[in-house]
């Protein structure tokens, strides 16, 4: 490994993507060795820093990595569907994988977990590290509320673009809560006449609304009190941040597990 690590970028073109060359253009210990996109994109050929509004990097967009660039981690921010390519070329170069795209099926997960006992991949529902943070606490208070009768609900908001609903941080809040409270159902929102609350449900509520790049609130309600823990993104930096240590963090790191933020924040 260099003295820098050197990434390459997947959907280097969108959003996030932009984001993640202009941030580790600013940033000393990274490189920006490749930027991708998918085929056919309109701006293939382009320079990827003129593209991501800060000026020209010398590495422009294109449908693969080289044969002979030297890259040390590929950050994914792109699509579910692009996942099978995407393992199977870390898996036939070793390269390392910080994969932060949400809306995986089960069965894609699985490859991930498979593909991560031969070369290092780290993925994680959110890679704002302000939102790992939370799930800890989260944990902490759901362990400490598992025998006093607490509510649970998790409202979730998110920019109109978003795909799938609930966000895949707020299933892994209600994943971690649930196994620390051995809450065993579940509720997308409400309508009508539902009834008395069950008590052994979490409630998920998502709201798509104009630009927000995500707020999470989780609510703990007991008889006479209630707690509740909100984690909030300003702008996409948070992920884009977080996505670019966690490319550092793995850098070197030996296969044989899945890693993910917590490693990362060291929790």
């Amino acid at each position: 490994m260099t003295e820098k690590t050197r990434v390459a970028i997947y959907g280097a073109a969108g959003r996030m993507g932009k984001r993640l060359i202009a941030l580790a253009a600013a940033d000393p210990a990274l490189e920006v060795a490749a930027a991708v996109e998918m085929p056919g994109h309109p701006l293939l050929g382009a320079d990827s820093g003129e593209t991501a509004g800060i000026g020209k990097n010398g590495v422009p967009l294109t449908d693969a990595i080289a044969d002979d660039a030297a890259v040390d981690v590929v950050i994914d921010f792109s699509s579910p569907a692009a996942l099978d390519a995407l393992l199977n070329l870390c898996l036939s170069r070793n390269l390392a994988l910080v994969y932060a795209t949400t809306g995986l099926s089960d069965a894609q997960k699985e490859k991930l977990r498979t593909a991560a006992g031969r070369t290092p991949v780290l993925w994680s529902p959110s890679m704002s590290m302000t939102v790992n943070l939370t799930m800890k606490l989260a944990q902490i208070a759901a362990k400490a509320l598992a025998d006093k009768d607490a509510d649970v609900e998790i409202i979730e908001k998110h920019h109109r673009f978003k795909a799938d609903a609930p966000s895949g941080t707020a299933l892994k809040f209600g994943q971690l809560i649930a196994e620390e409270m051995n809450l065993t159902g579940e509720t997308h929102g409400r309508h009508g006449k539902p009834g008395a609350r069950p008590h052994n449900e979490i409630g998920y509520h998502a709201v798509r609304i104009g630009d927000n790049p995500g707020e999470h609130n989780i609510i703990f309600g007991l008889l006479g009190e209630t707690m509740e823990l909100t984690v909030k993104a300003t702008n996409r930096d948070a992920y884009a941040s977080g996505a670019l240590s966690a490319a550092k963090f793995l850098a070197g790191k030996a296969p044989g597990r899945l890693y993910g933020m917590n490693d990362v924040l060291n929790l």
